[in-house]
This record gives structure tokens, sequence and C-alpha cells, in this order.
């Protein structure tokens, strides 16, 4: 058996000082809101709990689905290099860049270029700034995308372009030639939707495509700070496209506090199995606690899901 953990949205804070030239630009929309909202819901306090659970119960591997920062100031990036330090080593700790880590122009980059260790795949050409990147470990093969680009004003969508796709998908043929169990990383949700229509990811068909053709075993993303299990259709069988909410907030709030999934995956004569479990905070001044469990049965022709312990009520 081995164990992914997925978290995603930490929006690391306290948000530092900015210098009046860096809020000259979409960012003073970011700041004023960082102030009104989301300084008292996204606290270290709640991440620091909650990342003191997550330790309890030993991941061989975390991965990061984005939006480390707020605004992608200078002054965020390597205090948030720091904290991927601190939940391990490179080799056990995968991020992906999001919206806010691509905040304004060129931010993307300089983030990418910090947080390199934890962005770089199996084959050493890789520089971090190639997506997709592939990281084999164990049964699983994590393939990483970024849908990470700057935005207008009150504005948070994502791309995900054609070659994007192109590589995607021959790069899960290949996996799956190899039998490995390939979940697919991206910060946006790759699925359409009018509620988050200024928030959605441009070419969720390009990705729709790309699964539709290769297929993958567990899609994982971030970015709404919600829970969500959602279906498109992979080659042989449908695949779970799963988000999780923000890993910082606080209880109380409207969206759910903060989270993380586990998934133990298993090999079996006839496919796989997925164990899910969420845990996360539910109630002010309560610990980590379990939330949910799921499992993933796969086989030939389909994948079903089901709950095996009821929903705790979670705030939000």
């Amino acid at each position: 058996m081995y164990r992914l953990a997925h978290l995603s949205d930490p929006h690391l804070g306290p948000l530092p000082d900015a210098r009046i030239r860096e809020l000259m630009s979409k960012r003073v929309i970011g700041y004023v809101n960082w102030h009104r909202n989301r300084a008292g819901t996204h606290t270290a306090d709640h991440l620091t709990t909650l990342l003191a659970d997550l330790a309890t119960q030993a991941p061989d591997h975390i991965a990061v689905t984005g939006d480390l920062v707020n605004l992608s100031l200078k002054a965020e990036i390597e205090p948030a290099r720091a904290w991927l330090q601190s939940l391990g080593p490179p080799h056990d700790v995968t991020a992906i860049p999001g919206n806010h880590d691509a905040y304004v122009p060129g931010s993307v980059k300089r983030a990418i270029k910090s947080w390199r260790p934890f962005m770089t795949g199996d084959t050493a050409a890789l520089d971090g700034n190639d997506f997709p990147f592939v990281r084999r470990r164990g049964p699983l093969a994590i393939v990483a995308l970024s849908s990470a680009t700057a935005s207008a004003p009150f504005m948070a969508t994502g791309v995900f372009d054609s070659r994007q796709a192109r590589a995607l998908c021959r790069t899960l043929k290949s996996l799956q030639a190899e039998n490995l169990f390939r979940v697919v990383l991206i910060h946006h949700p790759p699925v359409r939707s009018r509620k988050y229509w200024h928030r959605r990811l441009i070419g969720t068909g390009h990705f729709s495509r790309a699964i539709h053709e290769a297929g993958a075993e567990l899609v994982l993303h971030g970015h709404t700070h919600v829970d969500s299990l959602v279906w498109i259709d992979g080659d042989t069988r449908p695949v779970p496209i799963i988000g999780v909410p923000s890993a910082s907030n606080a209880p109380g709030d409207k969206r759910p506090a903060a989270r993380y999934n586990l998934f133990d995956m298993e090999k079996t004569d006839g496919g796989w199995t997925c164990a899910m479990t969420e845990r996360g905070l539910t109630l002010p001044g309560k610990p980590v606690s379990e939330i949910r469990s799921r499992r993933l049965v796969y086989s030939p022709g389909a994948t079903v899901s089901e709950d095996v312990s009821e929903p705790v009520a979670a705030s939000g």
C-alpha cells in the first residue's frame, strides 16, 4: 500500500508589508481583500494544527496543488519555499503553482525558480518550467500540470492549452504501459461550472479530450476551497476528479474549514483499490478529525465510489 496526502491553497500568512510600487497593479485589490476578509480566516494556527495531524498519518508522499502565497510578492516566495521544506524533502513533496502564485505577469517564473526542487520531474533535463512533469513514486506516477497564469482584476481564471494537453495525453499513455497508478495534479478544477465562471479553467475541453483518450486513475485539484467529487469519461472507465478545501481556512467560515485528503492505493488482481479519507477541522476549538471515508474500486470498464463512513457535519 502507498499513501498519498493531498492539500491545497494554504495561502501562507501573515501577508508581508508591500511597497507602494508593488501595489500599483491588480495586487491592490488582493491586498484590500486580504485585510478585509482573509486575514482572519486563513491563519497559520489552523494550518499548523492540520499539518501536525497530517504528520501522524505518515504519508509516503505529499501533493500541494497551488496557491501557496497570496499576492506573489517577492517577500512571500522564500518563506513559501521554507514551508515546503518543512513538509519533507523534495523527493517526498510535489508542488504545482496556482493563480495566486501567478498573481501578476512574471511572478510565477520567480516562484517556480525558488520552488524548483519540488517541481522537477524524474528526467534530469526538466528544470521546473516544463509542464507536465512526472514523478514515479512506488506504484504511483504523479503527473503535474500548471494552469497558473496572471489574470485580469477580479478574475482568477487558469489556462490549460493544447500544447500541454498533447503532452499530457502522450505521458498518460506511456505511464499506462508501465502499469502505474496515474495521479494528475492541477490547480483549477478541470470541469465546466457556471458557478465558478470568473475562476474557471480556460481549456477544460483540451483536458477532457486528453483524459478521454488516455485515461487516468485520479485527478486532484484545489482552487475552489470546497470538497468535491465529479467524474469525467476516461479511455475505458470514468475518472474521479477530487477537490480539497483550503488547508488554512478557519472553522465557521462560509467555506469548509482546513482539510486534507489521504489516498491509500493498492494493486489488486483486477486493477486497483484506493481508500480515500478526508481529515480536517470541523468546529472551533476541536481537534482535527476524520470527516468521511470512501473506497474507489477500479476494475475493467468501471470505477466505483462507495462511502464507507457517514460524513461528519463540518463547518461551512
